[in-house]
């Protein structure tokens, strides 16, 4: 399989984008591939190819995986699991599609200072979900957003968080994360993350980075992780507040009733990421497999 990083496959995203879309908005009565292909322009044969390629699944197997049975089975089953590596104190560092996460919180003094003295690196980069903007500093990522004709924006957003730090566009230095965080060949990896937020925040995002890739959680499951059962409404205004996204998962949280919900970077991007994730840990399972003695 080629490099997700790769020019071709990430101007294919826009065209996985609108077949999600089109998936979306007709899943109740499960679009045939000739009905996808006309709505995104291409010949069966095409979409097929670019999609499976892209995805590393069919679409007719994509959008299986994104039906509202799957994802309900995938929330009864997740929540065992996703308390269970809380309670067993993995918090801050468990492994996410080959990447050793651990991360440390600003303290409310740093918060205050708002950055003074500290140089901010960033930079805009390629990604198998289009272009982002990262920021870092010597003491790891802080800022991971997908951008769709909103690059000013982000970056003002970011500056906001940083307004004392010394700004520095590193290109090379974009690039080189990207690589890092979706290789072309999968190897352990270590990440740092410095994450901004509340107490609860923070711990809401420990519990997402504990989460398996290719399955679900709903509100109350990472509520209940927290040791907060009763703060759903919280639990959500902490997943929509995350400022790293891919690598702190708040796209495996969907609604109770199985639908896929809201997400800060787009409903279409959010599903591409779930089958992609879901592709991934279908080939790591086959991979361990074939190792078992």
């Amino acid at each position: 399989m080629s490099s997700p990083l790769s020019t071709e496959n990430t101007r294919t995203y826009e065209t996985i984008a609108a077949a999600i879309r089109y998936i979306r908005q007709h899943a109740k009565h499960q679009p045939s591939l000739t009905e996808v292909a006309t709505a995104v322009d291409l010949s069966e044969h095409h979409l097929q190819r670019v999609f499976s390629a892209w995805a590393g699944i069919s679409p007719k197997r994509f959008l299986q995986y994104l039906t509202k049975e799957h994802a309900l089975q995938s929330l009864k089953s997740s929540a065992d699991s996703l308390t269970a590596a809380y309670t067993a104190g993995l918090s801050g560092g468990s492994r996410l599609h080959d990447l050793m996460i651990s991360c440390e919180a600003l303290t409310p003094g740093e918060i205050k200072a708002g950055g003074a003295g500290v140089e901010l690196r960033y930079g805009v980069a390629l990604s198998p979900f289009g272009l982002t903007l990262l920021g870092w500093t010597q003491r790891g990522l802080c800022y991971l957003a997908f951008l769709d004709d909103d690059a000013t924006e982000r970056y003002t957003e970011l500056c906001q968080q940083w307004p004392n730090a010394i700004m520095l566009q590193d290109k090379p230095g974009a690039d080189a994360l990207l690589k890092r965080i979706f290789p072309s060949h999968p190897q352990p990896q270590k990440l740092h993350l410095l994450l901004r937020g509340t107490n609860f925040q923070i711990k809401v995002w420990e519990a997402l980075l504990n989460t398996r890739s290719g399955q679900f959680y709903s509100y109350s499951q990472l509520a209940t992780a927290t040791g907060s059962p009763k703060a759903q409404r919280a639990v959500g205004s902490a997943v929509g507040a995350n400022n790293i996204g891919y690598l702190i998962p708040c796209h495996r949280v969907i609604r109770e009733s199985g639908e896929s919900g809201h997400y800060r970077w787009g409903a279409e991007r959010k599903q591409a990421i779930h089958g992609w994730e879901y592709a991934k840990a279908m080939r790591e399972s086959e991979d361990d497999e074939k190792q078992s003695p």
